[in-house]
Parts: structure tokens; sequence; C-alpha cells
């Protein structure tokens, strides 16, 4: 077929409503059966403006136009030319990119809430606010924008505006606020109408943290922002903002809290609030509040919605009598119920990820209630109710006080997080590799909730940097995270400015006194967008945060002074070492300076890369040395001259091996050895902690040991990646033995049975086990090179790439390997198989079948080396 441009989009939206952006670039795919297709022109249109620029470039190219005005629409539109092919291809389907409100100026709104705040030591209730206004034509075009301080929803002319949950989520509210925009053209009429918001505390003054937490960290009291503009079809406009002309009152959800839950009296509602005509005569007016617009700024990715809802598998009694509802995956969301009875009568829904001796364990939950609650109003129907403005982590709930049997069909969990695209997958003929895998999936769904949090269930959930700082590469294959994670390193540039370094968790909340640095966690700031740039090609993400990477490896230099060892302050370390007391995490086996002085080296020479991509010569230079003295130093602290380390230790040996940090070739050799002799002394059971987890197959890989790596990545017994598969888990726990093999909960404080760190193990399988690892960034280049062992006989990996869907999958039987290969137009990829005979073959877009001899993974003479993001 003759090539079709599809999946056109501005920037990384899949929908371009709002955008923050004047000048957006632009990005498309190409569906073609004709082989080895490259585009050699491309041709776009924005209105009537066409321009035609010659090149292969299809992924985020420069806005073609004069830049956008606030609130301005264009349409664009793309077609290609291949090489060798004289007729371009049909227009695209057009595309709407229409801006958001792009100036401080642009907004005549005010910040308005309740005239008095709730107790200080209280989850608030969620407020309701309310105008009404006259259209004096029928709307053509109308558009609505909103933020606040707290969480909110809209209403307008009593329809719910828009699907998300939890807007306008959490930023660094001092530095940036994001405001959303919606079409709301289709909920107005002529004559009168009416706009209508339920305001809740969420992260800007509710209860966060642990130890007690603390509230009002942002403010005392909740605000909304909205600003209404209207075109009418006789040519006026209208403007309707947030102002002291509109009027408050308390409503159905008396109180709401991120951890403790929310809890909702249906006696309370007030039928037609949000409507035209609703008597507000005992409502008072809103309360104007200090408020700068020069923070807002539009979103760079979705909002979190409601993506999934899960029916219960079981609903039983536990040995005390209660009632449990399991639904067979521990998710984030909340509970949607569907009770009837009288006035009055409150249902309770208590939540929890784990059962001890039957009933719920809430003791990982520390000090979250988790519990949601209903009032009902008593109609003599049912009444269908989800909370507004709480999740929670849970697999099992609590049901009490339940008016008679509960149905299976009267509750349901509801999945929520931000709306991502999938983008990656794996399968194996390994069932429990698989669940791993799945479980790997569902704990990002879990934390990926507007900021890449730790854990959804406890008194926590912080957007920890060191536990993004190893599972980023994971993420950004399986899921299009872009958009979240540029806004989250927005916040971390902010907070990195105004505190002198990255904090160990962004948005950054006072519960640890004043942040300072960390080794791995704070080196996020290089590795995140290095990795987004490998997976996206999005080299303007590295120059917007280029600036925050350079502070911090200038930080760590100067505190590792001439000597080049940063050896002082506090670290983390390898951190959850599976040899570490269950009070004290950070007790590891592999000496903390180690760890810290080789993430210096490898942000260095990561920092070096990125600024020669950049044009930043010096700057390059100077990155270049820093990375090389830092590496002499730690070879001439850490490593003994026949390539043994100070610390003997799985971690310390992965580290060095893949960092590039050995001098010497003997000290690799004997540095490769003793990691083997370690991981088989130990059983091969996993002996590494955050910092050595998502490196130990690699560097295993690396010195040709593929058989142990295998035989590490497929042990049961704890510690292992599947030994929690083996105990029922559905993610990925905090601990190695988060559940202990007798089917206790382990009594570290720090229990969490979703955290997504150690599944970092995932990267690994779609790179090395099914064979699928970029070669340039955005997968221009694709480099297939699987490496079968463990005893499985076939694997594959997908991924929807900037250019389209790439694909391996390969199969072992009777010694003979045989791998299939999809590749997109405008990619091409070499072709590596594990035999000395096989020539390996660069092969382009289309589908391509290889076989070879099969060859046992360890007598691989060129092991791969891991690949470089650039």
């Amino acid at each position: 077929m003759s090539p079709r441009v599809v999946g056109l989009r501005a920037e990384h939206h899949r929908d371009p409503l709002g955008i923050g952006t004047a000048s957006p670039r632009l990005s498309w795919r190409v569906e073609t059966a004709a082989p080895d297709w490259i585009q050699s022109s491309y041709d776009v249109a924005v209105e009537t403006h066409e321009s035609t620029v010659e090149g292969p470039d299809q992924v985020l190219v420069p806005w073609p136009a004069g830049p956008l005005a606030s609130r301005e629409r264009r349409t664009v539109r793309v077609r290609v030319r291949g090489r060798g092919a004289g007729e371009p291809s049909p227009w695209s389907d057009p595309l709407v990119v229409e801006a958001g409100l792009l100036s401080p100026g642009d907004w005549t709104a005010r910040m308005i809430g309740a005239a008095q705040p709730p107790g200080p030591d209280v989850d608030g209730p969620a407020m309701l606010l309310r105008r009404g206004f006259d259209l004096p034509a029928a709307p053509v075009h109308a558009r609505l924008y909103a933020t606040a301080h707290g969480v909110y929803e809209l209403e307008v002319n009593g329809e719910r505006v828009g699907d998300h949950v939890l807007s306008p989520g959490w930023t660094s509210y001092r530095h940036r606020l994001r405001y959303q925009t919606f079409d709301v053209t289709g909920l107005l009429r002529e004559g009168a109408n009416a706009i209508g918001g339920w305001l809740g505390d969420g992260w800007f003054r509710g209860r966060l943290g642990f130890r007690g937490g603390r509230r009002d960290l942002y403010g005392d009291r909740t605000g909304l922002l909205a600003q209404l503009e209207v075109s009418c079809v006789d040519g006026s406009t209208v403007v309707v903002g947030t102002d002291g002309r509109w009027r408050t009152a308390s409503g159905p959800v008396v109180a709401t809290g991120l951890y403790d839950g929310e809890h909702h009296d249906a006696r309370r509602e007030q039928s037609g609030w949000s409507s035209p005509g609703f008597d507000d005569a005992g409502w008072v007016a809103a309360r104007e509040r200090e408020f700068d617009p020069a923070v807002l700024v539009a979103p760079d990715g979705p909002p979190v919605r409601r993506t999934e809802v899960l029916r219960p598998v079981s609903i039983g009694r536990s040995p005390t009598g209660r009632t449990i509802v399991d639904f067979g995956q521990n998710l984030t969301g909340r509970l949607r119920i569907r009770p009837a009875g009288p006035a009055g009568t409150t249902v309770r829904l208590r939540h929890a990820e784990v059962l001890q001796d039957g009933d719920l364990c809430v003791r990982p939950l520390r000090s979250a209630a988790a519990t949601d609650g209903y009032t009902l109003r008593g109609t003599g129907e049912k009444e269908e109710w989800e909370p507004r403005f709480t999740v929670h982590g849970f697999r099992y709930a609590e049901v009490e006080g339940w008016p008679g049997e509960l149905d299976p069909d009267d509750v349901e969990a509801v999945v929520c997080h931000t709306d991502m695209t999938r983008t990656g997958w794996f399968s194996c003929s390994e069932p429990d590799l698989e669940r791993l895998h799945d479980n790997v999936v569902w704990s990002m769904r879990g934390n990926f909730l507007d900021v890449p949090t730790d854990c959804p269930q406890r008194d926590e959930r912080l957007g920890w940097t060191g536990d993004l700082a190893v599972f980023a590469p994971t993420a950004a294959f399986l899921y299009d995270c872009t958009g979240l994670l540029t806004s989250w390193l927005a916040d971390l540039a902010a907070e990195q400015s105004e505190y002198g370094t990255v904090p160990f968790y962004v948005p950054w909340v006072g519960l640890l006194g004043d942040p300072h640095p960390a080794a791995v966690w704070g080196d996020v700031a290089v590795t995140a967008p290095a990795v987004l740039h490998e997976r996206t090609a999005d080299r303007e993400l590295l120059r917007v945060q280029y600036a925050s990477m350079c502070a911090w490896v200038d930080q760590i230099a100067e505190i590792a002074g001439e000597n080049r060892l940063w050896d002082t302050g506090f670290q983390f370390g390898d951190w959850l070492d599976p040899a570490a007391p269950p009070d004290r995490p950070g007790d590891a086996r592999t000496d903390k300076s180690l760890v810290a002085t080789a993430a210096l080296a490898g942000s260095s020479r990561t920092l070096a890369r990125i600024a020669e991509l950049l044009g930043e010569e010096a700057d390059h230079r100077r990155y270049t040395e820093l990375a090389d003295a830092v590496a002499e130093a730690f070879d001439d602290e850490f490593v003994t001259p026949n390539g043994r380390l100070a610390s003997d230790a799985q971690t310390a040996y992965a580290m060095a091996l893949t960092g590039d940090l050995l001098a010497k070739e003997t000290q690799r050799e004997r540095a490769g050895r003793r990691l083997v002799e370690l991981v088989a002394a130990e059983g091969h059971h996993v002996g590494t902690g955050f910092a050595g987890t998502p490196l130990i197959c690699d560097a295993l890989t690396a010195v040709g040991a593929v058989d142990s790596a295998y035989h590490l990545l497929l042990q049961r017994e704890c510690p292992s990646w599947l030994y929690p598969v083996t105990m029922g888990a559905t993610t990925i726990w905090e601990r190695w033995d988060s559940l202990l093999p007798d089917g206790t909960v382990n009594p570290g404080e720090m229990t969490s049975f979703n955290h997504y760190a150690f599944g970092a193990v995932a990267d690994w399988l779609h790179r090395v086990v099914a064979g699928l690892a970029p070669a340039a960034p955005g997968y221009r280049r694709v480099s297939v090179r699987p490496l079968p062992g463990g005893g499985l006989t076939h694997a594959s990996a997908t991924f929807d790439s900037p250019y389209g869907r790439v694909a391996v999958a390969w199969r072992r039987a009777d010694d003979r390997l045989d791998v299939e290969i999809t590749v997109p137009p405008g990619v091409t990829a070499v072709v590596q198989l594990p035999n000395p005979s096989f020539t390996p073959v660069e092969v382009g877009s289309g589908e391509h079948r290889f076989g070879c001899a099969y060859r046992a993974p360890a007598d691989d003479p060129e092991p791969p080396a891991p690949p470089s993001p650039f």
C-alpha cells in the first residue's frame, strides 16, 4: 500500500487542547507495506500555510509556522515522500492544535475559597462553589480554564466537566501550578446557565508524609481558580471568572483526605446546585485569595483518570466475622458501591493490600486509616457512590454496615492513575516470569499517579527520586510517561534551585529537615532525562534540564573535592539490601562511599555525553575529565590490583563492571569471575538493594555469565524476583521478603506490597531476554540481539516507538533459534544472533525472519555491553 501518515501529535500530547507551547513540535508515524521505507521529505500544512522540508526527520520536528497566540487554534496536516518515490502520500487526518492561556495577563479570574478554613487538625470537607450567569445567544465556542489549591471537579448546568481525577494534580505549588483546559461548548445554552465546583484538600492542605505527617504544607485554605470564556453566535463574548460574586456552602463530602479516606453523607446533597435556577440564598459569598498567575503552566501530559474497573473474585467472612472482598489484584484506586437501605445507614469501606489470619492487615499502612464511608439518603432504590478526592492502595476491602446481603454486582474497584498510553509488552514461555512482568506493570500503574511515587497505600506516597532513578528505563518502555516525567523534572529543577540540591523526593515535603544530597537518589536529575531522550529523541528536554544536571554534578564534584571520592555526608547506599535488618534498611554489604563514588562517575560520564550532544564542547571536555578522574580515584580506593573490590558484594562488582570503573583488563576479568563466584556462593539469590538491582543481570551478561544471570532471575527462594510470585504477589514488593515464607508480614516499619523499584529488572527482560534495545535516540535505529537461556523456549518484546511498532520474537527448538522481527518505516535494525557463524545484518522496515543453530549463552565469547542512551 502507499504510505499513510498516522498518529500526528504535538509535543507529547495525544489531544493538544490548551497546549502550553507557542511553537509545538510535531511528530508522526508512517504506515506502509513497502520494504525498507525511509522518508525523504515531508510537507506540513498549518491552515493555508504549507512548507516542504527535506530529510527523514519525523519525530519532534520544528513548528513550521508563526507562534500560536493564547487561545489560538490551528489545524495541521502532514504528508510524506519516500526515497525513490515521486508522489507524496495522502494528507494525514487533521490535528487541531489549540494554545492555552500563555501569559499571566490572560487571567482575569481570582482564586476563591470558603470564608473560613476548616480546623487545623482535621480532614476538611469538600466545599461547593457556584455562580449563575446568562448568555445572550447560543454558544459556538466555549473553553473553561481551571485549577485549584487543592483538588477540584467542575460541573456546568448539572453535568460533569471532563473525566479527570484529583485535578490539577500535585506540583511544587510555589513554583508551578498546572491548569486544565476543557471544551464545554456542548454543556452551555442561550439564556440562564450555571457553573459549580467541588473543592477538596488534596495535596495542598491535606495530611502528607510519614511519622504522622504534616498538614497545611502549602497553605491552610484551599482555593478554586476558573475562567469560562464563551463566544456566542451573535458575535458577543462572555467571560465568567471566579471572584467574590461566587457563592459557597458545605456539601455532602464531610471529610476527605488522601491517607485517611472520604466520608460522604448523601442526606446533605443539594439537588440541582450546579444548575440554573437553584436558590443559593442560604449560601455565603466566596472569599477571594491572593494568587500570582505567573506560576500557572499548562500540563505536559495526560491527567489522572479512571482506567479500569475490576469485579470481586470473592466475597467472604473472615474468622472474626467481617465481610472481606478480594479483587484478586493489588491496585490503586477506590471502590464504587451500590447500596440500598434506610436513610442514615452508614457503609464503611476499609482497604488493605494483604490479609493476616484472614483479616485485613493494616499495620503496613501505619497511620493511614484508608477508610471511606457513605451514609445513605434512603430513597428505597440503589444509591451509587464512589469517592471523589481520595485513592487507596489495596487488593482487599472490608465492608461494614452493608444493609442486607452484599451482592458481587454492588461493589467494584475503580483503578486510577495517570492516563498514560501503554507502549511496551513482554511475554515468554515461563508463566512465573510473565507474572513478574505483569506485577511490574501493575506497580507502575499504581505509583504513576500524577507523580512517580514510592507506594500508594501508607502514610507516604511521595515522589522519591531513588525509586525513579532505578526504574526509569523500565517505565519509559512500558508506558509513554514522558509528559508526566517532564512535569516532575521541572519541579525537581525548581526545588533543586531553591534548596541547593536535589531533594530525596519531589515535590519536597519538609519532614526530614532541609534536603541534602544523596547518591543514586539525586542522580535522577541526570539519568532520567537521559533515559527519556533515549526513548523519545527529545533533545529539547535535555536542553531544558541541562542546568539542573550540571548543578547536580558540579555540587557533588565540589563535595568530593580533590581526591574525587564522595565519602562524606549521609547516604542511602544500597538501600534494602536483603541482608539488611528489617529495622535498618540502609545497612547494606556494599560500602556507601563506594556506591556514591561510582554514581558520581556514572552521572559525570552521562552528562559529558549530553553536553557533546547539545554542542557544549567545553562542558563535554570538563565532565569527561571529571568522570575519568573519579574512575581513577575509585580504582585507587576500592579496587585491588588484581580486581577484588573493597566491598566483596554483588552490588559493588555490578556497579564497577557496568560503570567502566576498572582500569585494567585483568581487573575486569577477575572482578567478573568474582561476581559470578559471589552469586553462586549465595545460591543464586539476589544480594542487591536499590543501587545494585538494576545492574546485576547486565553485569553478569557483560562478563559472559548469561547462564548465571538467568539462574538468578529464575530463582524462586527468598530473596529473589520470583519468590513474591510464588507467594501470590500481584505487584512488586518494597522488600524482597515483605511477606515471610510462613505467610506473616515482615515486621519492619517499611513494608509495602506495591513498590516498583525492584521491578527494574524488566528492562533486562526487554533488552536481553527478548533482545530489543534502542541503538539510537527514539529507536530510529534498533539493536536486535536476543540471548536465550534459563530453559526458556520462546520470548518476545514489543515497543510502540515514536516511529511505530518494533517487535522481536524468538523461539528455540531442537538446538535451533528462530527469530521474527518487525521494523517500522523510518527505522533500521541491526540483528545479531548468539552464534559466532552468524554475521550481523542490518535490515530496514518490514517483517524479517532469521535463524541459526543455538548455542548456550555461557559459551558466548562476545557478550553485549549495556546500551548507551546516546
